[in-house]
């Protein structure tokens, strides 16, 4: 199922909240109904990474998915020092 509104809402306000070094982390099968429904999954679909990550960038993010963990992270980066 596809995100709502207040889904995305909810998830561009962790994302701006979130400190430094600090990581939300997303299921595959929530990447691929929020970001690419209808895709297919296992394994996650190229659509659903790009989207995710292009989301995450919006949000001064990082991204980076883990299959073997099935999952993907979302983190602030730090610059260097």
């Amino acid at each position: 199922m596809p995100a709502t509104q207040e889904e995305r809402s909810a998830l561009s306000r962790a994302l701006e909240a979130l400190p430094l070094r600090i990581g939300l982390y997303v299921p595959d099968d929530l990447l691929e109904d929020w970001f690419a429904p209808g895709t297919g999954m296992d394994p996650v679909s190229a659509e659903a990474l790009d989207e995710a990550a292009a989301f995450a960038r919006r949000h001064d993010c990082e991204f980076k998915h883990y299959p073997e963990r099935k999952e993907a992270v979302m983190w602030k980066w730090v610059p260097a020092l």
